[in-house]
């Protein structure tokens, strides 16, 4: 498989195409919406409007099903309808490989792109920018932009194309995004435990308010090759409400290159 990384140039244009996305949103509003949720921030087309940078404060990278205290993670009670994911017996025996070798197989420990879902619930910020026909999604890990199309416009026909992050076609149903992504690779892991996928994954997001800071995030996996049924998980995810707080480049790819670019320590500027 090509395991490409992304470079800088493509973080930078990555970086101008965000900024233009932003500068373009149309202004956000708060408005009454149905049930419990309260008020929530909304697109001036009535839309609510994820903007902002959020990050899930769950263990779910660590395992999405329930487990014990491990030396590599805390405890937790999972975070998958059901209780657990439903690997076929030859799926479930590479998982268990993978979680014998996960010290080293990892593929975020090359800080390649977590894909989807994995990078929405990996204990890291991202930043959301949206207009009515798009939104962007800037991952603090990696460098990695995601855009989901909300613009009625379909999948690729070429069904030989495989993503790091699929691709994402967005439809609202009343308040939840509802997002389609398909057109995976099978270089990335789900969870640090060695949960994994193939090239046929198809995952359908909901993404819906609970209250103007807290996100109910929803994935529904299914994979022939890897599980028996589709199966759900669920996280919450939290808006940053600190003062200038922003996410900042984790590009940790260019770590081994360190000692060849040494880091140069600023001199303070003589005052005249």
């Amino acid at each position: 498989m090509n395991r490409n990384f992304i470079n800088k140039p493509n973080l930078v244009l990555a970086a101008i195409a965000a900024l233009g996305c932003w500068l373009a949103a149309p202004q956000t509003t708060f408005a009454d919406s149905t049930g419990s949720a309260g008020r929530i921030p909304r697109l001036s087309n009535g839309k609510p409007d994820f903007s902002g940078v959020w990050q899930s404060l769950s263990s779910a990278d660590y395992d999405l099903e329930p487990h014990g205290t491990r030396a590599d993670a805390p405890p937790s009670a999972g975070y998958v309808e059901g209780g657990f994911i439903p690997y076929t017996p030859r799926a479930l025996e590479q998982k268990q490989k993978n979680f014998a070798a996960r010290a080293t197989e990892d593929p975020r420990l090359s800080c390649w792109t977590l894909g989807t879902p994995r990078g929405i619930y990996y204990p890291e910020p991202f930043q959301i920018l949206q207009r009515p026909d798009d939104l962007t999604i800037v991952f603090e890990f990696g460098d990695s932009v995601r855009t989901i199309h909300t613009n009625g416009t379909l999948h690729p026909v070429d069904t030989d194309n495989e993503f790091w992050l699929g691709d994402s076609r967005g439809h609202w149903e009343g308040d939840t995004l509802v997002v389609d992504v398909r057109d995976f690779n099978d270089e990335t892991w789900l969870t640090r435990a060695g949960d994994f996928h193939d090239e046929a994954l198809h995952v359908v997001e909901r993404w819906k308010y609970l209250n103007a800071d807290t996100i109910d995030y929803k994935a529904t996996l299914d994979d022939p090759n890897i599980y028996s049924r589709p199966w759900t998980l669920e996280v919450y995810l939290y808006r940053h409400l600190e003062k200038n707080f922003q996410i900042i480049e984790n590009y940790c790819y260019t770590l081994p290159f360190d000692k060849y670019y040494p880091y140069v320590k600023p001199q303070p500027q003589p005052q005249g």
